[in-house]
Formats: structure tokens, C-alpha cells, sequence
């Protein structure tokens, strides 16, 4: 069964916030809530929300957003971190 995470990371190897949800569709929402909350204009240069589906132990970001905007794909780790 696949695991939809949300990842919000603050700083370089910080500690990092995540919500886990078994379908797709809230952790979306929860995704868009958070850059809701961190593209204001006066965007936290470092913050790192990932959207992450996990199957068998494996992740794969669907999608990475930081000050810079929205790309698809990236590591499933924070900011310079690989898990």
C-alpha cells in the first residue's frame, strides 16, 4: 500500500515536519496549504516542501517547491539530504 507524505524542512540537515496520508488527494491539499503559508513574498530562503509517494519502502518526490518555485521530481531527502 502506498503512503503520500508531505515534507516541510527548514534549514540544511534540520529537523523536518512530515504528514503522512494513505491517499493522494489530502496530502496534495496539505502540500498546497504549506507553500500557501511560505510563498508570501518574504519566503524563508532555505524551507524545502516536498510532496512524496512511498511504496515498499521506496520514495519518490512527485513534487519539490522552494523560494525559487515548484519542480517536479528531486531526491526524497531535505535540503541536501538523500534517504
Amino acid at each position: 500500500m502506498a503512503r503520500h507524505l508531505v515534507r516541510l524542512q527548514f534549514i540544511a540537515n534540520g529537523p523536518a515536519v512530515e504528514g503522512e496520508w494513505t491517499v493522494l488527494g489530502p496530502a496534495e491539499d496539505r502540500y498546497t496549504k504549506w507553500i500557501g503559508l511560505y510563498d508570501t513574498g518574504l519566503a524563508v530562503p532555505a524551507v524545502v516542501i516536498q510532496l512524496i509517494t512511498e511504496t515498499d519502502g521506496r520514495r519518490h518526490v512527485l513534487k519539490t517547491w522552494t523560494e525559487r518555485g515548484e519542480s517536479e521530481g528531486g531526491c526524497a531527502g531535505g535540503i541536501g539530504e538523500r534517504l
